[in-house]
């Protein structure tokens, strides 16, 4: 009998992924990662999502009506390392992280499977909407989700071969209401519990202020400018914008502008219209292959820019050891560095990286 080791969240995904898999025949394993840093109880009560006290209340309540073993497993060094120091210095570097595939990489994945296989497991599951597959070629790739309004490909792109060989992915092949069906049916309390939506460690959305208090540093004002270097007015410090964000910059022109550029070295936000945040050529570094081993010739593809984008198509091409530049048939609005971008060979993950 093979064993699993569930990543379990709390949440109504990851308990029926467990149940599918004892249902399947694998030995199931209950895990919640401890990953938040204060240590006040309140504190993690209000982080909620994948983070709080209530996930270890309701992943340890899942795994005894599940009659599976259950542990929780302390990740605090490794969440600090990749994803909250990287989180802060992105943006103070001008750029918009997505913190969750970086947490999906270093800690969902290298850390927990790890730790995993060192205690006798042959995989890990978790309750992402995203199917895995070996391909004829030999290699291991992310299938959409079945439903493709819940898609979780685009935050898991970065997933080593390894990684995913090593990896169960029951969910995908379900919709969300499906999923909530079969945690009723067996009479589970988070059946009908809600989705977490924001970052885990910025509950309130307020990324700046988490930033200075990270960082002890308060944001330096500076000018916002227009392409032409025209100054424009003032912003109250880089890290509360991010390229594309029209709403909420503090300054009125008479006419809409859109955030095109942050200049972290001049300590400027460039301001233009909704025609020059257009672009049709994205490029992207730190790549990682999937359904391909790599990219030798250009290729016809779909791509997403954002985790929202409805994606569009694209040719894509290999313009350095280590970078891929796509240009898209269509502009595509707010191209943002430290985004990510997901290319998609039909239903399959071809690849991707971060865009610069």
């Amino acid at each position: 009998m093979k064993t699993v080791v569930v990543g379990m969240s709390g949440g109504v995904d990851s308990s029926v992924a467990a149940y599918l898999l004892k249902k399947e025949g694998y030995r199931v394993i209950g895990v919640t990662m401890q990953i938040w840093q204060d240590e006040e109880p309140e504190h993690m009560e209000e982080n909620g999502g994948c983070c709080g006290l209530s996930a270890v209340d309701d992943a340890r309540r899942v795994a005894a009506a599940l009659e599976i073993p259950y542990y929780v497993m302390n990740f605090k060094e490794e969440f600090r390392k990749y994803v909250i120091d990287y989180f802060v210095k992105e943006y103070e570097n001008g750029r918009t992280p997505n913190p969750c595939i970086a947490c999906n990489r270093f800690v969902k994945w290298e850390a927990l499977l790890s730790r995993s296989l060192s205690i006798g497991a042959d995989y890990i599951a978790t309750g992402h909407y995203a199917r895995i597959e070996q391909l004829p070629n030999g290699r291991y790739a992310l299938r959409r989700s079945a439903v493709p309004v819940k898609d979780q490909t685009y935050a898991l792109y970065n997933l080593t071969q390894e990684q995913l060989s090593r990896t169960l992915m029951p969910v995908g092949a379900y919709s969300k209401d499906e999923i909530r069906s079969i945690a009723d049916e067996i009479g589970l309390t988070v059946a009908q519990k809600p989705d977490s939506q924001d970052i885990c460690f910025v509950p309130d959305g307020d990324y700046a202020s988490f930033i200075e208090e990270e960082t002890g540093k308060r944001a330096q004002e500076g000018n916002f400018v227009a392409p032409d270097g025209t100054v424009l007015g003032r912003h109250k410090g880089i890290i509360h914008y991010t390229v594309g964000q029209r709403k909420g910059l503090g300054i009125a022109l008479g006419h809409p502008v859109y955030v095109l550029e942050i200049r972290p070295e001049t300590n400027e936000v460039v301001l233009g219209t909704y025609e020059e945040s257009l672009t049709r050529t994205v490029r992207a570094v730190s790549l990682n292959f999937m359904s391909e081993p790599d990219l030798p010739e250009p290729k016809r593809v779909f791509a997403k820019i954002r985790y929202n984008h409805r994606g569009a198509w694209c040719t894509a091409e290999r313009t350095g050891k280590d970078e891929i530049v796509c240009t898209f048939d269509e502009p595509q609005r707010a191209v943002t560095p430290g985004q990510a971008l997901v290319l998609y060979d039909g239903e399959y993950v071809l690849g991707g990286g971060t865009i610069v």
